[in-house]
C-alpha cells in the first residue's frame, strides 16, 4: 500500500483462537488499507511456547472455559471437542495457506475455511481431499493443484522461515499480531492492533 501499512498474522491453522480473530483481524487490515500476510506457524517451543495437550489439566480445563465464553461472546460456531483436533499434523495446511498466498489467490478466505472447517465442521484439515474441496470453494479450481501432500522446496523454505523470523521475533504462541514491527500476541488484543494500524 503507498502507506506501508502492514498486518502481518502469524498464527497456528489448528488455533482456535487464530480462528477467532480471524475475520476480525482482516478486517481491521482493510479498515486501514494495510497490506495483509499470512505467515503461518506452530507454536514456538523454543521461546517458551507450550503445545496445549503437555499442558498441566488445570490449564487444559480452563482453556476449555475460555473457548465457551468467547464463542458465546463472538456468536462464532465452534466444537469445544472437535473430532479431528489436536490434528495429525498441520503442515500440509499451513504450507497450502502459503501456497495459495504466494499465488495470488484469496488466501485469507482460505485460511479462515480451513479454521471453520476445523472448529465448526468436524472436518480433517490433515486431510488432502479435505483441503481440495474448501480450496474449490473459496478460491476456485485453480487453488486445488496448490494442495499436495509434499509441497515444492520453495512453499517448505518459506514456512520454514516464518518459524524462523517468529522465532527470532520472540514470538511463542499463536495468534500475533505483527503491525510494523510490533507484536499483539491474542485475538483478545485487536482492539490495539486497530490502534496501531491507525498510527502507523
Amino acid at each position: 500500500m503507498p502507506d506501508g501499512k502492514l498486518l502481518q498474522i502469524f498464527y497456528g491453522i489448528s488455533s482456535p483462537w487464530a480462528y477467532f480473530g480471524a475475520e476480525r483481524a482482516y478486517g481491521l487490515a482493510k479498515k486501514h488499507g494495510a497490506r495483509l500476510e499470512l505467515r503461518p506457524i506452530r507454536v514456538i517451543e523454543a521461546n517458551g511456547g507450550i503445545p496445549l495437550r503437555t499442558r498441566e489439566q488445570p490449564r487444559q480445563d480452563y482453556h476449555a472455559l475460555e473457548l465457551d465464553r468467547w464463542r458465546k461472546f463472538l456468536n462464532m460456531p465452534l466444537q469445544l471437542v472437535p473430532r479431528f483436533y489436536p490434528c495429525r499434523t498441520i503442515e500440509i495446511a499451513a504450507k497450502s495457506v502459503i501456497a495459495v498466498q504466494r499465488a495470488g489467490l484469496d488466501a485469507p478466505a482460505f485460511s479462515f475455511a480451513v479454521q471453520r472447517a476445523l472448529w465448526a465442521e468436524d472436518r480433517d484439515i490433515a486431510d488432502v481431499p479435505t483441503l481440495h474441496a474448501i480450496a474449490r470453494a473459496t478460491v476456485g479450481e485453480a487453488g486445488v493443484p496448490l494442495i499436495v501432500e509434499e509441497h515444492p522446496p520453495e512453499i517448505t523454505a518459506e514456512w520454514r522461515g516464518n518459524l524462523a523470523e517468529a522465532e527470532r521475533i520472540g514470538i511463542f504462541g499463536t495468534p500475533n499480531y505483527v503491525v510494523n514491527g510490533e507484536i499483539f500476541w491474542g485475538q483478545d488484543r485487536l482492539d490495539f492492533v486497530d490502534r496501531a494500524l491507525a498510527a502507523a
